[in-house]
């Protein structure tokens, strides 16, 4: 009984031990353009500027592929321009990609990483604004999401890809994130997120 205890322990520590050295945590963060697709036709060609940061997690499960996910704060929305008024709608997400990866050695410590998947995302506040001349007003702080008719669906999910560079603990990425969720609560309006990214990060 003994013996078998003894080689449980050693069996899980080997198993702890392999997963811990296959797993990478690091930080990510970059710069986002944004818009939103109104029935399948972009809202307008002026995008919105926003970010993103979080937390990212990479695991290597094969030799040259790996699973990416993470937790991310960022902001989507539109923004649109005109002589008379300029009007911008933030929206702020916490967003959850898992996305699987193709790494090619280029140099030693150096790969190209090819990656795609689905992300999940949940609306945890935003606003509008509108500059009309000097005078610029904001408004919906915190209540851009709800049941309410102008208001957003909280829940988006769709589809993402990128291609990346690790160069040893650095990262750098550039990717799209295409919605794939309605979430407009107007029965006749059929609106979804679209956003691309440039993101740097640090593995540790």
């Amino acid at each position: 009984m003994k013996k078998m205890r003894l080689t449980a322990v050693v069996v899980m520590l080997a198993i702890v031990t392999a997963v811990s050295a296959q797993l990478n945590l690091g930080i990510k963060g970059g710069v986002n353009m944004s818009n939103l697709v109104y029935d399948d036709e972009v809202n307008d060609k002026n995008p919105k500027i926003g970010f993103h940061v979080g937390l990212a997690a990479d695991y290597d499960f094969a030799p040259s592929m790996a699973l990416q996910t993470g937790l991310f704060f960022t902001t989507k929305g539109y923004k649109f321009d005109s002589e008379s008024v300029d009007y911008t709608e933030n929206l702020m997400y916490l967003q959850l990609p898992v996305h699987l990866a193709y790494k090619v050695d280029v140099t030693p410590g150096t790969r190209i990483v090819f990656h795609a998947g689905p992300y999940a995302a949940y609306g945890v506040g935003g606003s509008r604004e509108a500059t009309v001349g000097d005078l610029t007003t904001e408004w919906d702080v915190d209540k851009i999401f709800g049941d309410a008719a102008r208001q957003y669906k909280p829940f988006d999910a769709g589809l993402g890809l990128g291609v990346g560079t690790e160069f040893g603990p650095l990262l750098l990425d550039i990717g799209w994130d295409m919605g794939l969720v309605n979430i407009s609560n107007d029965a006749d309006d059929n609106v979804k997120n679209q956003n691309a990214y440039l993101s740097v990060g640090y593995r540790f």
